[in-house]
């Protein structure tokens, strides 16, 4: 593998250590914080990206209550606005400080075909952190993991909808689980007490595994999710894979920690289990 086929970590040191033993010290203490007594399969789940301070005790309770697969998709908001609005990334590998996680090419393919909307492109993910937050607490619960990363820059429903029903086939196609990771924080900088009734709403759709019902929430509330979209095709593709059910494991605002209450980023950590 060349050197230009890595994607060096853009946000170790800021969001998350940069040092591999404080790195993995962190990430076990968030996991051990909510101990599953038996960790279940999982189609998807949604899983806050913020700095580690904020959001990892909620990104720990969700990745510690389920089976960790050998191949992940990671749907992730385009928080930068680069590249195209459906990016794909299908060669290489990504690094953390944990390691080299590689991108499962031959995965990456399929969904490509199933969903020629998606393309090829760098450029939506080189300095995004939503979908490399996500990876240290991966790789911790699965060490030999392969990846495929998304970034999604649309909010058109019917394009997210297609994205997850696309995802669904090339799952069901495949000979071993994949769980869908969402990578989304929840409302963005209101108070704490706004902030708690918006997310609300949303749960509430995304319990319902009502992927439409969501958009709406979302669009019509003004709750500023930054990757619904990611949840809408989650959503959109579990439920094509036969769930029926969604569990809400963790909520939490960053007022929680920072005793900020007057802008607050809300955290919801949800898992949708395999029927």
């Amino acid at each position: 593998m060349t050197s230009t086929a890595i994607r060096h970590a853009a946000v170790a040191g800021r969001f998350y250590p940069s040092d591999p033993k404080s790195l993995r010290d962190e990430v076990r203490s968030y996991l051990a914080q909510s101990p599953a007594q038996k960790p279940v399969r999982a189609l998807g789940c949604i899983a806050p990206h913020a700095g580690y301070m904020y959001s990892g005790h909620v990104a720990g309770a969700v990745f510690s209550e389920i089976e960790v697969p050998e191949l992940c998709l990671v749907l992730c908001p385009n928080h930068t606005g680069m590249g195209v609005p459906l990016a794909i990334l299908s060669e290489g590998a990504w690094e953390t400080p944990l390691g080299e996680v590689p991108i499962d090419n031959a995965f990456a393919a399929v969904l490509k075909r199933l969903c020629p909307s998606l393309e090829e492109d760098s450029a939506a993910h080189r300095n995004e952190h939503g979908a490399e937050v996500e990876l240290p607490f991966l790789q911790t619960r699965k060490p030999h993991l392969k990846f495929v990363p998304i970034a999604l820059g649309t909010g058109k429903f019917e394009v997210l909808e297609q994205l997850g029903l696309a995802i669904a086939d090339a799952i069901a196609a495949h000979r071993s689980p994949v769980l869908i990771v969402a990578s989304s924080d929840m409302n963005h900088y209101e108070s704490d007490a706004i902030t708690r009734v918006k997310d609300r709403s949303a749960i509430e759709a995304i319990l319902a595994l009502d992927p439409r019902g969501l958009y709406d929430v979302v669009t019509q509330q003004n709750v500023s999710m930054c990757g619904f979209g990611p949840a809408v095709a989650m959503l959109t593709a579990a439920k094509k894979l036969g769930a029926n059910r969604a569990e809400l494991v963790k909520y939490a605002t960053s007022g929680d920690i920072s005793g900020d209450r007057d802008l607050v980023v809300g955290y919801a950590g949800i898992i949708v289990p395999a029927a």
